[in-house]
Order: C-alpha cells, then structure tokens, then sequence
C-alpha cells in the first residue's frame, strides 16, 4: 500500500490559506469533516484531485515576533512541514513581497522540499500580472490564484500533484480494517499492539506510514479478516524542542485517527482518567471515527467493591459525548479480553457502513415525532418534513425542516436516539444535518 501524499499550507497571516483549504478540498467538505489539532489553527482533511487523493494540513500564519501564542504557531508550522511531502507557501499579490515573505520562504528552503508557491487575492486580470516579484523568493514559477473566486486553483493542484512522491498511489485497494491506538504516553499502546500480535500470528506486512518513524502493521486473524493497526508509539524528540512531548504525542495521535476507520482510545486504569484523556478521545469524535474505549491494565487493579461498575459510570461520565462507544476492560501483559476487540472492530465497522432506506428511516422519524411532539418557539413550532441519508462512514442524515432555528439540540439529540435504538449504530457517531426545505 502506497501512502497518501501530504500537503501543507503554510505562509504569513491573513493572506488567506483558509480559504485557500475549503477550494483545495471542495464538495468533500460537507462529508469528510475537519478536524481541529494541537492548536486552532491546525486542521486535517482529505482532498482528490485527477484521481489522487492526498491529506492536506492547514496552519496558523507565521508571525516571527517572540509572543508565545506566535511561537506555537511557529512551532505547529514546522511540524506540519516536516510531515509534508509537498509545500504550499501562500501569500498574497496585493502586499507584493514582504520581509515576512521571505523569512517564511528561508524557512522553506531549509526543508528540501518541494514548495508550490501561490499568489492568492489575484481576483483580476491586472492584478495576475503583479507576480513577477515574488521570483525573487526563489521557490519556482509563481502561481496567480483567488481563494474567494476560485481563480488558478485547477492550475495549483495540478502542481502539487506533479510533485508528488514516485511511491503515493492513485487510489488506496487496501480493502484491510484499519484501527489505532491513541491515548497519553504510557498506557500501554505499544504493549497492546505487541499482544496483539503474539495471538495473531499470521503477519503479512510491515507498512511505511505517513509520519515518519510510524509503521503501519498489518495482519490477518484465523477467520481470514484482514486490519492494518496504525501505530502511533515511537515518539523521538529532534532537533531543537520547543514542546513538550506529550504534546508532540497529541500531534501523532491526530495524523493516525485521520488515517484510521475505528480509534481505540486507552485509558490507564491505574491512574484513572485525566484531562488529556477527553482532549485525545475529542479528536477522534470530531473526526466521525469509530470508538472503543479501552480500559488496559485491569490486571493490576484490585477488584473488591465493584471496581468494575464504578469505573464504567466515571467513563460514562467523563466522555458523556462518547456513550455510543463500548468499554472494553483489557490487560496487554496477561492478555486478559483482547481476544473481543476483533470482534468489537467488525462490528463497529458494519455499523459506520449502514445505509438506511428513506421509506424505513421517515417511518421512524413519524413515530419519533407522534411519542414526542417537536418543540415549538415564539407560537412557532418545528416542523419535519422528511429524512434521507447521505452519507456512510459515519452515518450521516439530513432532516429537511420549516426552519432550522426551531430544531433545538435537545430534540436533535433524541432523534439521534431513536435512529441508534432503530438501526444499532453502537461504536459509531452519527451526524444530524439540518436543512431548510426550500
């Protein structure tokens, strides 16, 4: 399996990257959502172009003043950079070639990598003829683009898909279930993966990720199903180290729930859970990912006064968004129930993949509104016309309604529920997407 190319937007701030972001992965973003990393400025999402799909990161501006929210910025950056395969420096025809352009550009030129140099806010002919002074960044043939318009953007990513590496692949045929392990330093990841693989023998392959030092491990189970585990232990501090590396840790964990089907969050149960737990376990909701969660070391836990019911009603506590989620209590060192998580995957697999026909799904939709009539504002009440599914991998619906301010979240959560009670979604967020009838 080929991995996925990586691109990086990277440049000054407010020369329009975000902009830049939503035309670079177009019609995909109402399905594949984004996802906030390390910082808000830092998301992850998927985009294809001529057939070959790629991970595209958008950072924060980069500003070299010594502020310290700047410096993490900064640093977000240069992560996003070492990760990438290709580089989109962006900036902007209107402020021509700042000093800020060309410490950016320095930047890049320590990289050795490829860099794709755009010129956004060239919204007309006069102004796509203003470029010619950003050659003197040295980074290449300048690209004259509109992020508002959508001007050039053919002609970028035809750019950075001819740049990208020999060895990325045009469609990804690994039909393998691919899960991994995420949580704070020193739960057990790595020992789960060991176990794992001590009970399933039968190996095929060891994959290159798409960060460096991870690898991608893939195998077969007696039953003949294959899963491709994503691993994200191996952390190594390099160079010079302005973030701890819990919070480097953070920054894997999101390339691999990007990269996986199902997520199986690891809590500690020694120590309990703590407030990195929920910020890890966040990520992987946000992202539409499958979710188990994974109590390890049980073996070391004394089990007198129910210890058992008493740890599931804090998870169910802590992670109340998460009540869809299983709990799987585990040990890597005896092995103790890991024998259940192929199962568990299986099934939250076929659940993300569930389509619902309209006619079955408006059925319940009539009895969900008939037991609890929709809520009303003002003398006005909430009317839902019909529901159709449109979307897989989570499942996600749209409601057509009289008008979306009338849909309160309460309400919405308990169509929600009735949709998990009538098609069992466990293991899998399902979105509700309301619209206006037109």
């Amino acid at each position: 399996m080929s991995k996925v190319p990586v691109v990086a937007l990277v440049g000054r701030p407010n020369v329009g990257k975000s902009t830049i972001f939503n035309r670079l992965i177009g019609e995909r973003v109402s399905i594949v959502e984004d996802h906030p990393g390390v910082t808000r400025d830092r998301i992850y999402a998927t985009g294809k172009w001529i057939g070959k799909e790629y991970r595209l990161i958008d950072t924060g501006g980069i500003d070299m003043s010594n502020e310290p929210l700047m410096k993490q910025v900064r640093y977000q950056a240069d992560l996003a950079m070492d990760e990438a395969d290709v580089i989109v420096m962006v900036t902007s025809v209107r402020e021509g070639v700042t000093l800020e352009d060309e410490e950016v550009a320095q930047r890049l030129h320590r990289t050795n990598k490829p860099v794709v140099l755009a010129i956004n806010k060239a919204d007309n002919p006069e102004q796509r003829q203003m470029i010619y002074d950003f050659y003197t960044l040295g980074l290449g043939d300048p690209i004259p683009i509109s992020g508002s318009h959508g001007t050039g953007i053919g002609d970028l990513l035809d750019k950075i898909v001819e740049m990208f590496p020999e060895d990325s692949s045009d469609t990804d045929d690994d039909d393998s279930i691919k899960f991994s392990f995420i949580g704070r330093p020193n739960v057990g990841k790595s020992s789960l993966v060991n176990s794992i693989l001590k009970e399933e023998r039968v190996i095929v392959s060891n994959i290159e990720g798409t960060t460096r030092e991870a690898v991608d491990t893939k195998f077969k189970t007696a039953d003949g199903k294959e899963y491709t585990m994503i691993d994200t232990a191996g952390i190594r501090k390099k160079g010079k180290v302005w973030e701890n590396t819990e919070k480097y840790s953070v920054m894997r964990a999101l390339s691999a729930i990007e990269r996986s089907d199902i997520v199986c969050m690891v809590l500690d149960a020694e120590t309990g859970i703590i407030e990195q737990d929920k910020r890890v376990a966040g990520y992987a909701y946000e992202a539409g990912k499958g979710i188990i969660i994974i109590v390890n070391k049980w073996d070391a836990v004394d089990k007198s006064n129910n210890k058992f019911d008493e740890f599931t009603k804090e998870i169910r506590k802590e992670f109340q968004y998460l009540r869809f989620a299983p709990i799987l209590f585990v040990s890597a060192k005896t092995g103790q129930r890991l024998n259940k998580l192929p199962e568990l995957i299986n099934m939250i697999h076929e659940n993300r993949a569930r389509r619902v026909q309209s006619s079955v799904l408006n059925n319940v939709v009539m009895d969900a509104v008939a037991m609890n009539p929709t809520p009303t504002d003002k003398g006005r009440r909430l009317k839902i016309y019909y529901m159709t599914q449109v979307a897989i991998n989570p499942p996600t619906f749209v409601v057509f309604v009289n008008d979306v301010e009338l849909m309160h979240f309460s309400y919405e959560r308990f169509l929600e529920n009735q949709l998990r009670e009538s098609f069992y979604f466990e293991g899998t967020p399902v979105h509700i997407i309301t619209r206006a009838r037109s």
